[in-house]
């Protein structure tokens, strides 16, 4: 709790009785007519910065932040060398959850003050609240904008590199070719992985879980594997338990298993909890033979020669 100031103040004896008596009320926690024994006293010595101060203290208790920052700044005023005009401004500003701003109120206090602890408690206490915030807006912006392009760039080379290099006639995804044009299928096969995983990890965002099953990107579950190629993406759920052993044991998370004829590839998305909030990581890359979630899907293996 604020604890209002006692000074002694430049008013008459009627200003120091009422103020006396606004300490004893805010002492007893009833801010409300401290604040009113307060602003009588006002009346009586205008230029009393004690008076200003123990009112912006009733005011902070009384959670009323659009009058107490006029009473600190009154007080800083009337005495720019007294630390508790400081004290009061970051206490409201902490108040309003402006750290920053309440930080810098407090260190100037202690400029003027450098022996109080209680100044110092609050810096230290400021101090780990501005970065607690600054964290929780970087883990908000994370989990807004998910971006698995930037994570998948090396795939996406990958993919590149295969379709500069496969000929039409050796082109494995007939079906795919016909539907979306050899040119575009890696193209195409790429936002689709894209997609999924996106989706994933903001189900993950919001719930702790995926829908695990195999999605094809031609939309049907019933194909001929050893004719044409669906694109297909697993996720599965892990959640840090079992016999498995890898550097990810103990971690929530799911997989992602990417397969066609030429190209499998399989991820884990591992996710913590920072600031209160699930927070899923860059996907890494698994050995496939090591971690394989499915078997290989196609009977055959093309070759990209021409």
């Amino acid at each position: 709790m604020t604890e209002a100031e006692v000074g002694s103040g430049k008013g008459g004896s009627e200003a120091m009785s009422l103020k006396d008596k606004g300490n004893e009320f805010f002492k007893a926690g009833n801010y409300l007519k401290a604040a009113a024994l307060y602003t009588q006293a006002i009346k009586q010595d205008p230029s009393n910065p004690t008076l200003y101060s123990n009112r912006a203290a009733a005011f902070l208790n009384l959670v009323k932040l659009n009058k107490a920052p006029t009473d600190a700044e009154t007080t800083i005023t009337l005495n720019p060398k007294w630390e508790k005009g400081y004290f009061r401004k970051g206490c409201i500003l902490e108040a309003m959850e402006q750290y920053d701003d309440a930080l810098a109120a407090f260190q100037i206090a202690l400029q003027y003050n450098p022996q109080s602890v209680e100044v110092s408690r609050k810096i230290k206490r400021l101090s780990q609240l501005a970065k607690d915030k600054k964290r929780a807006q970087e883990v908000q912006n994370l989990r807004s904008n998910v971006d698995m392009e930037k994570s998948l760039e090396t795939l996406k080379s990958e993919m590149d590199s295969f379709q500069s290099t496969s000929s039409q006639k050796n082109w494995p995804f007939s079906l795919l070719s016909e539907k979306y044009g050899a040119e575009d299928c890696w193209k195409d096969m790429f936002s689709f992985l894209v997609e999924r995983m996106e989706t994933a990890v903001k189900s993950w965002h919001e719930t702790s879980k995926v829908d695990p099953r195999v999605y094809f990107l031609l939309d049907k579950e019933k194909t001929q594997t050893d004719k044409y190629a669906p694109v297909v993406n697993i996720d599965k759920v892990w959640k840090g338990q079992g016999s498995r052993k890898w550097r990810h044991g103990q971690h929530d998370g799911f997989f992602v298993q990417f397969e066609s004829p030429l190209l499998r590839k399989l991820w884990f998305i591992s996710s913590s909890n920072e600031m209160g909030k699930t927070l899923c990581r860059d996907p890494e890359v698994l050995d496939m033979g090591t971690h394989e979630v499915l078997p290989r899907l196609f009977k055959e293996k093309f070759s990209n020669s021409s």
